[in-house]
């Protein structure tokens, strides 16, 4: 597409009471931890129509961020940092929503019709409306994955009034596979198609604000923002090919960044590092939890000073993840 969309489906503006069902249970079970926002807003989620009563079709669209490396490979590498591969350049939200718009304007001068338009942040069940709208199907992980370009698709959607014929659903392909279950560092799926968000390692390092719990910590080990594992290993994969767009490669500083460089980032370096990439939403205080938990799981003696010297920041839950590091160097055994 010239906006530079990889693929684009067609839905009606409406999900089905299974969809609402599996949201609902989600929410009631507490997979869902922190994201308050999920419960507070389930009915528009579960309801495009609740969001938008005017709304008749949905325009589902998405960008392949396909990586052109082995993206586990930086996972051991014990002094650098793993940062998942949709956070390693742009904010993909800023991107999307800049495109949507584009093609939004175009749908209103050309067809006269109302439109709005959604990245991740609004009340969109984003991968149901992908899969009724032919882009791919929900894996046993319960991301979105595609025929063509594997489990590396980044989603936005235009709600317009224009009634568009929908395109076939997608076809659920995973079969008897397993490897993404089975891939989970922190064992978060109680089972195909169920996430227990709160064991999530991208959950728990993007999303969770306090504390690591202590029986995950090890588990993480130097992944700092986000987790591949479940996307990797999926063997439709194979049909990907990297992402012929610029804004979402890898930055090379954002690839395998130190570990030890990354502990001493105060608020405003981590900001100017950051610009303009997904990581500064979560703010340098849990970023640097994520890293001080990265480098108690090293094994590393020469990180300890590293530690050592964000014993006393004054954010508590920083303090505690220094103090946690520096005992696991001091004592690689407990």
């Amino acid at each position: 597409m010239r906006l530079g969309f990889d693929a684009v489906g067609f839905a009606r503006a409406h999900l089905g009471p299974e969809i609402r069902d599996r949201l609902n249970d989600f929410v009631r079970t507490g997979y869902h931890g922190d994201m308050g926002w999920l419960a507070e807003r389930s009915e528009q989620r579960s309801h495009p129509k609740s969001l938008w009563p005017e709304a008749a079709s949905v325009i589902a669209l998405a960008m392949s961020y396909a990586p052109d490396e082995d993206p586990l490979a930086i996972t051991r590498q014990r002094d650098k940092g793993a940062i998942s591969v949709y956070a390693r350049n742009r904010d993909y939200h800023d991107l999307i929503k800049g495109k949507l718009k584009h093609l939004g304007q175009f749908l209103v001068s050309r067809f006269k019709c109302d439109v709005k338009v959604f990245v991740d942040t609004a009340p969109v069940m984003e991968k149901p409306l992908a899969r009724q709208g032919g882009l791919g199907w929900q894996g046993k992980h319960t991301n979105l994955v595609s025929n063509t370009h594997g489990s590396w698709l980044l989603l936005g959607e235009i709600y317009t009034t224009l009634d568009i014929q929908p395109d076939p659903p997608g076809r659920d392909r995973c079969g008897t596979c397993s490897r993404c279950l089975a891939a989970c560092p922190t064992q978060a799926f109680v089972g195909p198609y169920r996430l227990d968000a709160t064991q999530c390692i991208s959950y728990l390092t993007i999303e969770h604000k306090g504390p690591i719990p202590l029986d995950l910590r090890k588990a993480i080990g130097n992944r700092i923002y986000g987790c591949d594992d479940c996307l990797a290993v999926c063997p439709w994969n194979k049909f990907a090919t990297p992402t012929p767009h610029q804004q979402l490669m890898g930055r090379e500083a954002l690839k395998a960044p130190l570990l030890r460089d990354l502990a001493a980032l105060d608020d405003a370096r981590f900001r100017t590092m950051f610009s303009g990439s997904p990581i500064k939403r979560i703010g340098r205080n849990r970023f640097i939890r994520n890293v001080l938990t990265a480098i108690g799981n090293s094994a590393d003696a020469a990180l300890l000073p590293s530690a050592e010297a964000q014993r006393n920041d004054p954010d508590p839950v920083v303090a505690e993840a220094a103090e946690w590091a520096s005992a696991q160097l001091r004592h690689p055994s407990s």
